[in-house]
């Protein structure tokens, strides 16, 4: 049964009832699930398919070509060699001519930026296929390809041949932590929302890793298996997922180091002291490539006069890897969760949790139709003033601000009167160093709830717990 993706199944449905030739593009991250969307939602339809190599030669992915034509519709009329992908696509025209279709054909090129390299000529040969039979016929070209910024650079905004050809774009998300608990479910996987949350704030809402996932395992028993045993099959994944997204690896890699080095994020010019990648159209490249294909979360902070955006490192596979893999060895993960820095990496992830299923906490809010835009806040202190962070702020245009404490404790939380007075005081300076007018509401987001007391009724306007989230 597939899990979620129900507003794009219905989308690639409906370009199989339409009467004019679609051009479908599915843009996404590696490991987020695109060929199996498309193998599933086309299978029936499917007349020839065909991957591309990593780090294939043009020769390598022409012979593949060619191998594929041959498997799908036999020797004869495919040529034993071609010089180029003009000649390829020609003799994928011919097959093609020669079926007669009992249904409407699907075309499906996967790994497209693996296959277009910068002297192959295949986006130049796909474009005459493209406009010179696909477009005159009755048919549906889907591709797809992990590298988001080259897709949507070389072929959704493409200003030669292909430009305005895409009919539909889709951009493919990782699961929900909902759609997460679902998928595990529906693997037989007998996790609670806790259990769901915690594998979630490790490897993210990626269908390749969760498919890892065994049965009767707890989530550290699953952790270890997956990452930290001798063969354990992520444990090269950091290094694999970007070098089979990005050309020089390693300066995206340095940047993404950078962004995971502050927690609440780092500016641009904070990146390249961290990085060692000079300022300039390379670096700006980079960030840019990494935020549009999800890696990074770029923030404005809350009442920033300068405008500076925050990069954070929003992929939670890489701040896993990062804190608990890099340069570890048989390392036993039993040993780590019971460990400060454990429960210091809970509490980050929490936020990132929260960030990333915004839309359940306004809906718990009752705010979903309000126009609102959300933000971190953090303040230097000087001779005036304490310094101030806040984890979350959501600046609501009906003239109120829920302020948001985030906590991830494993027990209710307490507002005893000491606590009290630093939340209370948190809200006052807020109000004094920004000199909003707005109403301020106090939200708190945890995942075992608030213990009620005098202090709580007092202080706090709404709360969100764990349970919202799957709702």
């Amino acid at each position: 049964m597939m899990v979620g993706r129900t507003e794009e199944i219905t989308i690639m449905k409906q370009l199989l009832t339409s009467k004019e030739a679609e051009l479908l593009a599915i843009v996404g991250r590696r490991r987020v699930g695109k060929t199996f969307l498309i193998r599933e939602v086309y299978k029936e339809n499917i007349v020839f398919e065909f991957v591309g190599i990593q780090n294939g030669s043009r020769k390598e992915q022409l012979n593949n070509f060619l191998f594929e034509l041959k498997n799908t519709f036999g020797k004869e009329n495919i040529p034993t060699l071609v010089d180029n992908w003009l000649e390829a696509f020609q003799a994928l025209i011919t097959s093609l001519s020669n079926i007669l279709p009992q249904k409407k054909q699907v075309i499906f090129i996967d790994e497209l930026p693996w296959i277009a390299g910068p002297k192959s000529d295949f986006l130049k040969a796909f474009g005459y296929f493209w406009n010179s039979w696909a477009s005159k016929n009755n048919v549906v070209v889907a591709v797809c390809g992990s590298a988001t910024s080259w897709m949507l650079k070389n072929l959704v905004q493409d200003k030669g041949g292909l430009h305005n050809r895409v009919t539909r774009t889709l951009y493919l998300l990782p699961f929900t932590c909902r759609e997460t608990h679902l998928f595990l479910k529906e693997r037989g996987i007998k996790f609670n929302e806790q259990q769901v949350t915690e594998l979630y704030m490790a490897l993210g809402g990626i269908p390749y890793y969760l498919k890892l996932v065994g049965k009767g395992m707890s989530v550290p028993q699953v952790l270890d298996k997956l990452c930290f045993e001798d063969k354990a099959p992520l444990k090269q994944e950091f290094q694999s997922l970007y070098a089979a997204l990005f050309t020089n690896a390693d300066k995206y890699i340095a940047v993404i180091k950078a962004c995971y080095s502050q927690w609440k994020g780092v500016t641009q010019n904070e990146i390249v002291k961290l990085s060692g990648i000079p300022s300039g159209g390379t670096l700006t490249q980079i960030v840019d490539d990494l935020e549009v294909s999800g890696f990074l979360t770029s923030t404005m902070p809350f009442g920033n006069i300068k405008k500076e955006k925050r990069y954070r490192l929003s992929d939670e596979f890489s701040v896993f890897y990062l804190k608990f893999m890099e340069n570890k060895k048989n390392t036993n993960f039993n040993l780590i969760n019971q460990s400060q820095a454990f429960k210091a990496w809970q509490g980050y992830s929490f936020e990132n949790f929260c960030f990333k299923h915004i839309h359940k906490i306004k809906q718990k809010l009752g705010i979903s139709g309000i126009i609102s835009n959300q933000y971190a806040y953090a303040i230097k202190g000087n001779g005036d003033f304490e310094g101030s962070q806040i984890d979350l702020i959501i600046d609501r245009n009906d003239q109120c601000i829920n302020i948001c404490e985030v906590k991830y404790l494993d027990k209710p939380l307490v507002i005893n009167k000491q606590y009290g007075r630093q939340l209370q005081l948190r809200l006052e300076n807020f109000k004094w160093q920004t000199g909003t007018k707005k109403t301020l509401f106090l939200t708190l987001i945890t995942k075992s709830g608030i213990q009620t007391n005098h202090y709580e009724g007092h202080l706090v306007d709404s709360e969100v717990v764990l349970s919202d989230f799957y709702r």
